[in-house]
């Protein structure tokens, strides 16, 4: 069952007041935080003070929406007015918007109560949360393993029932991925789907926010409320057609589900028996398989690399210490206070990301491998276009591998870019894309689906996925942490 419903169901029998459920979020959070490392600034103030308006407003007997009351959280790159976001980075320390990212401000209207902001690689950049200045955040399955990133903190959380959802951002698979190995839901909607407005940048033409949540039920009703139109971002077109909520429980029988072989390549087999099974699971639905073949795919992870990196080296340019956030103490001139501040605020791996970027924008360097990787984009986007002329959906596998040991990306960097194989072609193609869990490895780690849909076929996708959910249920399972409702 849906956990916002479920929450919203109680607070309106008056089985619990939300100041009451709050507050036992709060002391869950306090609790198992230390282990966990999924929130980076609890915020119980501010929740408390929403909590409070929403008891007043049902001690009065008036209605509340869907939304209304139920605690959540969001990744530290989502602006928070007066609240800290520091992408979890060292150069963003103290600073405090002057405004909310556009999906909080939809939330807040709603009257959402935000627990805080939640742990997350550095500036996005990474596949286990552990580039982040604050540390790695933990898996809910096993905390010797890494929740996945960027959104990690998000998907720990949510996965230990320390917020019943919470929003994210995806670049390169930055939901789906610590969705599938936290075992819990991740959609990815179309790129322009939901306003980037006040979502800090790290690729502007890859970036999206988007729901991290228990059910697929859930994942449709916090789309449906942060998927409009908003002037404030050029690229924004908000959700096409109704609702997805509306057909979240049509028949799937007929549908034609695609699996290109690429997909399938490299994939550990454990994930790959997974992934095969639940296409029987649609199978028995009455769905129809067609396999075919995309050999752009290959191309998919250079491309994304190197327009990722290139867009960062850009946006990534206006922290300098002047403006806000950190700066260094000791230089020698304006010059130096830049170079120092950027040396010393920012990690590793965005210093890399930085040096790539500016690399293959360079004179001489450009033509060979920006505009090539331009070109290529536009190839993935047509092979994508020829496989939903055929299909309704792809299916194929969220990541390669379950999630890995605290520590091991940090080790290999490079190997772990490679996680992003299966995820990175929805973003380059600005496709929606949701993660659902599909089994379990031997260990019992979480393995994870994810369904590929056309622009602004997230109804399609929910649908498919809700479908499945229900088929085989055995597969969203609850950890021991946090609140039981």
């Amino acid at each position: 069952m849906s956990e916002i419903k479920k929450i919203h169901d109680m607070l309106v029998s008056k089985q619990i007041s939300c100041k009451e459920l709050t507050e036992k979020y709060l002391t869950e959070i306090e609790n198992s935080n230390k282990e966990l490392n999924a929130y980076v600034n609890v915020t119980p103030d501010a929740a408390l003070a929403q909590a409070e308006k929403v008891d007043a407003k049902l001690g009065k007997g008036e209605e509340i929406g869907l939304l209304e009351g139920v605690p959540m959280t969001l990744k530290d790159n989502l602006s928070t007015k007066g609240i800290e976001t520091t992408c979890c980075s060292k150069i963003l320390t103290g600073y405090k918007p002057i405004y909310n990212a556009t999906v909080w401000e939809k939330l807040e209207g709603e009257g959402a109560v935000l627990l805080g902001k939640t742990n997350m690689d550095e500036f996005a950049m990474g596949s286990s949360s552990e580039t982040s200045y604050f540390g790695g955040a933990a898996n809910p399955f096993n905390t010797k393993h890494c929740a996945g990133g960027s959104s990690g903190g998000v998907a720990s959380a949510v996965g230990a029932n320390i917020a019943p959802y919470g929003l994210g951002s995806d670049t390169g698979g930055s939901i789906r991925q610590p969705a599938s190995f936290c075992g819990i839901v991740g959609l990815k909607p179309t790129y322009g789907a939901v306003s980037r407005y006040g979502l800090i940048a790290y690729a502007s033409s890859l970036d999206q926010i988007g729901p991290i949540t228990k059910t697929v039920e859930d994942a449709s009703i916090v789309f449906d409320a942060i998927s409009d139109y908003d002037p404030k971002d050029s690229t924004s077109q908000g959700r096409k057609g109704e609702p997805t909520y509306n057909s979240l429980n049509n028949d799937i029988k007929g549908m034609k589900i695609g699996i290109a072989r690429e997909y399938l390549e490299g994939v550990r087999d454990d994930v790959k028996e997974a992934v095969l099974a639940a296409v029987k699971v649609y199978e028995s639905l009455g769905a129809e398989v067609i396999y075919f073949d995309m050999p752009s795919l290959k191309y998919a992870l250079p491309v994304y690399y190197i327009i990722a990196c290139a867009e960062a080296s850009s946006n990534l340019g206006r922290y300098d210490g002047i403006r806000y956030g950190f700066k260094a103490e000791h230089y020698n001139g304006t010059h130096d206070m830049m170079c120092r501040t950027r040396s010393e605020g920012f990690g590793d791996e965005v210093k890399r990301r930085i040096l790539l970027g500016t690399y293959v924008l360079s004179a001489g360097y450009y033509d060979a491998y920006y505009k090539k990787a331009q070109n290529l984009r536009g190839a993935i986007v047509k092979a994508f276009d020829e496989a939903f002329s055929k299909c309704d959906f792809v299916l194929a596998p969220t990541v390669p591998m379950t999630a890995f040991e605290m520590g091991h990306a940090v080790s290999d960097p490079v190997e772990t870019y490679l996680t992003d194989i299966c995820t990175v072609p929805v973003n380059i193609a600005g496709l929606p894309a949701v993660s659902v869990p599909c089994g379990f490895n031997a260990d019992g780690m979480p393995i994870g689906m994810q369904l590929i849909g056309n622009k602004f076929n997230e109804a399609k996708i929910l649908n498919a996925a809700n479908a499945y959910e229900k088929a085989a249920p055995e597969n969203f399972k609850e950890t021991k942490w946090g609140v039981k409702l």
